[in-house]
């Protein structure tokens, strides 16, 4: 099989991005990045080369291409069986699936209104009664799975699968905005940000220069570069 390409934007911004790049940077699955760049409306310059739909993240396999961000998790855990991306539990991966599909699919308002910026500090900001609904749902989900499934270790599942680099733009989105959060859901949350993907696609991500304009709401005009 030719080597696995992930064709992603800017690590600051791109929270599609960055699920499928720390899920096969955390299970050691070596992959040629192509790292491209958002412009200012958040387009991504150079992606008709890579994607059918013009979007950020694809992996491309064999020479052909598997855009959204879901997608690729299934085509790795499909292609990586021995790496059990998914929890072995019948029970557990059906909720895992769910959990994730439910993130891809929803928590618009969160999403909307704390768009991730790994550089930022942010408190207070973007925050409303349907954007702490959304935060309350993900807390919901953390302390169930934690509760239910993550007994082998820190994470939702206990050891590491697809749910944990789904849930991890949301822990950065949560750090930019200083969101306070009950003791089980922080401590998950500071689990998920000591990852090592987690912290080295964080530490990317903060020597980035690029300012997007579409990703940057609480900047005033003037402010930006």
């Amino acid at each position: 099989m030719k080597p696995l390409k992930l064709a992603i934007a800017n690590k600051n911004y791109s929270s599609w991005s960055m699920r499928p790049w720390v899920l096969l940077t955390q299970a050691g699955i070596a992959f040629e990045e192509i790292q491209l760049k958002f412009s200012d409306e958040g387009r991504v310059h150079g992606i008709e080369s890579y994607s059918p739909t013009r979007q950020v993240p694809v992996l491309i396999v064999g020479g052909e291409p598997v855009w959204d961000s879901l997608a690729i998790c299934e085509a790795a855990a499909d292609l990586f069986p021995e790496k059990r991306l998914w929890p072995t539990d019948v029970r557990a991966r059906q909720i895992a699936r769910s959990i994730c599909a439910e993130m891809h699919a929803g928590f618009r308002n969160l999403r909307g209104a704390m768009p991730m910026n790994i550089r930022a500090s942010l408190p207070g900001k973007g925050m409303s009664p349907a954007v702490q609904q959304d935060i309350d749902r993900i807390v919901e989900i953390w302390e169930s799975c934690r509760a239910r499934y993550g007994k082998g270790g820190e994470l939702l599942f206990g050891e590491f699968t697809i749910a944990d680099a789904y849930y991890a733009p949301v822990a950065s989105r949560f750090r930019t905005y200083a969101v306070a959060l009950p003791a089980v859901a922080q401590r998950y949350a500071d689990a998920l940000l000591a990852l090592p993907a987690v912290q080295d696609w964080m530490a990317q991500g903060r020597r980035e220069s690029e300012f997007v304009r579409a990703d940057e709401p609480y900047v005033e005009k003037s402010a930006a570069k």
